[in-house]
């Protein structure tokens, strides 16, 4: 991926911004005239940073947003849909959701404004989700004749329980961040301008932490919601060894009986 790899804050595509500081990769939609819909050029960007994001050691955590207070993405541009040559191409398309959970690292969604359809799986595709009070979070595919299909309902459900999940996405009606954080979408509110300060507080303590443990904690927990329960346990436990053995351990130990803060290099 070295050939690949983003300087600064450039993207090859213009409508993404991209910055990397202090182990934090910052990923945010810039298409504010169309609510951030997602086009295939914007799609295929978010492949290439979210695949170099998971080679790049000095990247441990990630957050997504959208410019701007009115939108943070209204999926897919829906102009474009009509593009495929046949159903067959529109089912195996890429897709920036896949995308968004191939990622190892940590990521966190600060959600800005409307998360509408495919902007809503991809919130959901992140593993920390927080909003403004301005977000507004809604499934309106079957407005339009047809359902999300970026791993919506599976998602959803599993978020919100199934009674809301059918509420949202039986009706398309949004819901707003009070709501979506009373349902458990969300794990925090913040006011507008406070926004992506809190979601970089959030991703500053996650790359503090070990990294190793920080990814096997990630696909620990969807492993826990995939396994049968005695199955699940027993991947933690592998897991937790995979872990105890990493030298990061050995220095977490270490800096526990020195009494200093633990330096962690990923190993």
């Amino acid at each position: 991926m070295s050939d690949a790899r983003p300087r600064g804050t450039e993207s090859t595509v213009e409508e993404l911004r991209w910055s990397l500081s202090d182990r934090v990769a910052v990923i945010t939609l810039d298409r504010p005239a169309k609510l951030h819909a997602v086009t295939a050029e914007m799609s295929a960007e978010l492949t290439r940073l979210a695949d170099w994001c998971n080679d790049a050691d000095e990247v441990r955590a990630v957050v997504l947003t959208g410019s701007g207070d009115r939108a943070f993405c209204a999926g897919s541009d829906i102009r474009e849909l009509d593009g495929y040559a046949t159903p067959w191409d529109f089912r195996n398309r890429s897709d920036y959701c896949d995308s968004l959970r191939r990622l190892r690292k940590p990521v966190i969604a600060a959600v800005n404004g409307l998360a509408l359809g495919g902007g809503l799986e991809t919130a959901l595709s992140c593993d920390i989700r927080i909003a403004s009070t301005a977000a507004r979070f809604g499934a309106p595919e079957i407005r339009l004749g047809w359902i999300g299909g970026g791993g919506m309902s599976a998602l959803l459900r599993a978020s919100i329980g199934e009674s809301n999940a059918a509420l949202m996405l039986m009706t398309g009606d949004p819901i707003d961040a009070a709501t979506a954080e009373r349902w458990g979408l969300v794990s925090e509110v913040t006011e507008p301008d406070r926004l992506l300060d809190r979601a970089l507080e959030i991703a500053a303590v996650i790359a503090s932490r070990a990294p190793i443990a920080a990814e096997t904690a990630k696909a620990n927990l969807r492993a826990a919601a995939n396994l049968p329960q005695d199955q699940a346990l027993a991947y933690e436990r592998d897991l937790q060894t995979v872990c105890f053995a990493t030298e990061d351990a050995a220095e977490g130990r270490a800096a526990f009986r020195e009494k200093r803060t633990p330096v962690f290099r990923r190993r």
